[in-house]
């Protein structure tokens, strides 16, 4: 995850400082609620100008801070 990522989840994560906010940190544990999903999803598509295609919409996406990376990387096309 790069820095800018972890910032921006950090906005979103009541329970979490930036330092808790690992590949496997649980999104759901650290804070994030459906609405802020939602919200953070339009962030993250605004800041890192991308569209989450639909099927990378799921439960899995949003379980971890890695998960969510790995689908913002390969909606940008830079995933391993």
């Amino acid at each position: 995850m790069n820095p800018e990522f972890v910032a921006l989840l950090s906005r979103f994560l009541k329970y979490a400082t930036p330092d808790q906010i690992t590949d496997d940190a649980a999104l759901h544990d650290l804070g994030l609620d459906s609405m802020q999903s939602i919200e953070l999803l339009f962030a993250i598509e605004d800041d890192f100008g991308v569209s989450l295609p639909d099927e990378a919409l799921t439960e899995s996406t949003f379980a971890t801070a890695g998960s969510l990376w790995a689908a913002v990387r390969t909606a940008r096309g830079d995933a391993p």
